[in-house]
């Protein structure tokens, strides 16, 4: 099987708290990355795991925008809780209930890919063969640094050193990471410095998300693009869904066209909970008001 892009990561179960009040959500960054490269045209495809009682309803939703599903059902789905305790979206407390179990080579060798995106929600969903896997199947591969510096501590999700960063971060052509990520790994709040700093370790590039939008940093060049989201309502997958559409617009267009839309639809899509379910056409609106 040949894909534009697959996105690769556990579905997971969520319970999102905020101000607003509580909400039941299907999650994953495989879920919101797909969703929104789907949206796009690009032929998609995710590898997942999950539990028997959620495959039939999440396999329908990804299906009914066009994403090839190959899946390993387990005992049980991961199952995260979100508490947003503020309107600060760079704000959150993670807990995780159970989990689905890691993503191994055997998991990705059907596949070839211009494009891989691995978007894990904690340290060891997917085993270090996968990566080198990977590599050897894709043109490109993506990387989020939330599945590598969080850790699982009883319930509780926990930022811990990644002593394998110099290994990993050298198979990535990108790799994303949020400020908060970003000032874990390199011990400056300084966006632009933090974003220099990870790409010493490999990735080609690298996309930092904030509070206020994008910053990507791109064969020695910066390039910026803010969110506009009427409220945030659907921060949850703001980075995945951000990642997700840069690396499919990656493939056809320079990185700072590529900020520009993964900004624009990431802006549309946290206006909403649940993944992007918009138009092309919604995004290039968007485009044209606020980024031309």
């Amino acid at each position: 099987m040949n894909f534009d892009i697959v996105c690769i990561g556990n579905y997971t179960k969520d319970t999102i708290v905020s101000p607003a009040g509580t909400r039941y959500v299907d999650g994953g960054a495989m879920n919101y990355a797909a969703h929104a490269v789907a949206a796009l045209g690009c032929n998609v495809a995710v590898v997942t795991r999950l539990a028997e009682e959620d495959r039939d309803r999440v396999v329908q939703m990804l299906e009914k925008q066009g994403v090839t599903c190959l899946v390993q059902v387990t005992p049980r789905s991961t199952c995260m809780k979100l508490e947003y305790p503020t309107d600060n979206v760079d704000v959150r407390n993670l807990y995780v209930a159970s989990t689905a179990g890691a993503i191994t080579a055997q998991d990705v060798d059907k596949f070839y890919t211009r494009a891989a995106l691995i978007g894990t929600s904690l340290r060891g969903e997917i085993e270090m063969d996968a990566i080198r896997a990977l590599r050897a199947r894709s043109e490109l591969l993506a990387g989020d640094a939330q599945g590598f510096v969080r850790v699982l501590e009883g319930q509780d999700i926990v930022y811990r050193p990644w002593e394998a960063m110099p290994e990993v971060l050298k198979y990535f052509d990108v790799f994303k990471t949020d400020i908060k990520e970003a000032e874990f790994l390199t011990g400056t709040s300084d966006k632009r410095k933090a974003a220099q700093m990870l790409a010493e370790y490999g990735p080609r590039e690298v996309l930092l998300t904030h509070q206020d939008g994008l910053l990507t940093y791109a064969d020695g060049k910066f390039y910026e693009a803010n969110f506009y989201s009427s409220n945030f309502s659907g921060r949850s997958g703001r980075g995945d869904t951000c990642t997700g559409t840069y690396v499919a617009k990656r493939l056809s267009l320079p990185p700072e066209e590529a900020t520009i839309w993964a900004a624009a639809l990431t802006s549309l899509k946290m206006e909403v909970h649940g993944p992007f379910l918009g138009s092309v056409e919604d995004v290039t609106r968007l485009i044209r008001r606020k980024y031309q």
